[in-house]
């Protein structure tokens, strides 16, 4: 089975999130399932030095619209998969993030940019392209390849099938009307049964309305998309396609994120495993003496990795943080979002030094440290489509508190489960109801066997991608099939 896999980033090269750790895992997992997956990602100056021999293979004309004719180039990844690199140094050669400029607003062009990348995903998909490879799944992700299905729609010559997977709806490539001649779509995708969305063209919903199969990142985040609630202006839609729409429940990478053999664990750090619990102490003295903690073994200890922003709920642990501190309890937090958020952090590290210790920025080594040194790990999302942080928790023997939403839910198991409890769930998205759950996180510790039994309950899950990658081969051939 052929299978496309077109994204806007791929770990570990340009990665500004989930999707990028999605691109760079789920088609090594396909692969290992037997299937021939090729991943199509812009040429971004990091993978152009990364594969500085990769070779042209085809040049996409006659593209229509205002889009340029680019050059599609091949690289081989370590383990044997294939890259193809699209290659317009215009659109893609560009330092920093690939949606924004330095100033961190979006660049204007980002419908060109994004809609040459779907183009070309449509055309490999068709019987126009002059690759002697051509995929019969063209798998799309998020707003900036979810055009394909819909040139896919409108253009002659589809031979594939597409699939739409959304990783957080709230992203839905939104552009004005005369976007829709720059792009090369016809006058007649121009109604809400197209493109068209509320006055707008939105590169996401075109995915949604055309797209033979549509899956999002967990069960939970599926059901909670199709209500007008949590929907963001598309549950209608949604509900109109749910026949169609799966939720499948993202995975991790369980080589790099082990305890056990985790290279970023180094002395005075140490790995460790479910049978062998006692030798994260070291880890939480090692944490507390890095970060400028006091050296309190007595106190729990509260870890956040995230970004600071409103979505993932940081203000009402911010809200709240005096009062977790004297619980007591200390709190170190790794991070960078808004402003005020990032402000209100370092406020509180200031006013509460060898209590709470605050890292603005993101270090990857430092996020390992606190997964594996941490008592706790406290994600207080109000909407989460998977989340990666708190299944490397729960690999780590690390509870968990969440609020009950999207993977969150799919994932984390209240402690009140006297059998598979593995962490702390609540329900309303209130700095009450946290601190509720984190004072109750913290009783719980105080009590060894039950802290223990919630660990090895979470480092027993299997989180890894062999699961999703069988229902991912699943979908497709019910797709070939039909």
């Amino acid at each position: 089975m052929k299978v496309l896999f077109a994204a806007s980033e791929i770990a570990p090269w340009v990665k500004t999130g989930g999707l990028g750790d999605v691109a760079g895992a789920l088609p090594a997992a396909l692969r290992q399932q037997g299937l021939d997956v090729r991943v199509l990602v812009p040429a971004y100056p990091a993978l152009k030095a990364a594969f500085p021999h990769a070779k042209e293979v085809a040049r996409p004309h006659w593209l229509g619209g205002l889009l340029p004719s680019p050059v599609l180039l091949q690289a081989h990844v370590p383990d044997g998969g294939t890259l193809l690199l699209l290659d317009y140094p215009p659109y893609y050669d560009r330092t920093g993030n690939p949606y924004l400029n330095a100033d961190g607003h979006d660049w204007l062009d980002n419908h060109l940019r994004f809609g040459l990348l779907a183009r070309v995903a449509a055309w490999l998909g068709s019987h126009s392209t002059t690759l002697a490879w051509r995929p019969q799944i063209v798998h799309c992700n998020d707003w900036q390849t979810s055009l394909a299905p819909a040139y896919m729609h409108y253009l002659p010559g589809n031979a594939a099938k597409s699939l739409v997977t959304v990783h957080n709806l709230a992203f839905q490539g939104l552009f004005d009307y005369a976007s829709l001649f720059e792009l090369g779509l016809p006058d007649n995708a121009w109604h809400p049964g197209g493109v068209e969305y509320y006055g707008r063209l939105s590169l996401l919903k075109a995915g949604l309305q055309f797209a033979d199969a549509i899956t999002t990142v967990s069960p939970t985040y599926a059901r909670e998309i199709q209500t007008d609630e949590e929907g963001m202006g598309m549950g209608g839609l949604l509900r109109h396609r749910a026949e169609v729409l799966t939720g499948i429940l993202n995975g991790i990478d369980t080589a790099q994120w082990d305890p056990e053999t985790d290279a970023m664990l180094r002395k005075p750090f140490t790995r460790y495993g479910a049978d062998r619990l006692e030798a994260r102490a070291a880890n939480k003295t090692a944490l507390q003496r890095l970060t400028g903690l006091e050296d309190e073994a007595g106190l729990p200890l509260f870890g956040v990795v995230s970004r600071l922003t409103h979505q993932k709920g940081v203000d009402l642990l911010a809200a709240i943080a005096a009062k977790v501190l004297a619980l007591p309890a200390q709190l170190i937090v790794l991070g960078t979002g808004e402003r005020e958020l990032e402000d209100a952090f370092r406020l509180l590290a200031h006013a509460h030094p060898g209590r709470c210790a605050v890292t603005v920025g993101f270090d990857e080594v430092q996020a390992h440290h606190i997964e594996a040194g941490v008592d706790a790990f406290v994600m207080p999302s109000r909407f989460e489509p998977c989340g990666l942080n708190q299944m490397y928790s729960l690999r780590y023997g690390t509870p968990p508190i969440v609020r009950a939403t999207g993977g969150l839910a799919d994932t984390v198991i209240d402690a009140a489960d006297a059998k598979r409890g593995n962490g702390f769930v609540f329900d309303e998205p209130t700095a009450a109801d946290l601190f509720a759950a984190i004072r109750r996180a913290a009783n719980a510790w105080k009590d060894q066997q039950l802290w223990q039994r919630l660990q090895r309950n979470g480092m027993a899950r299997d989180f890894s991608w062999d699961a999703p990658a069988l229902r991912y081969v699943e979908l497709y051939s019910a797709l070939l099939a039909a």
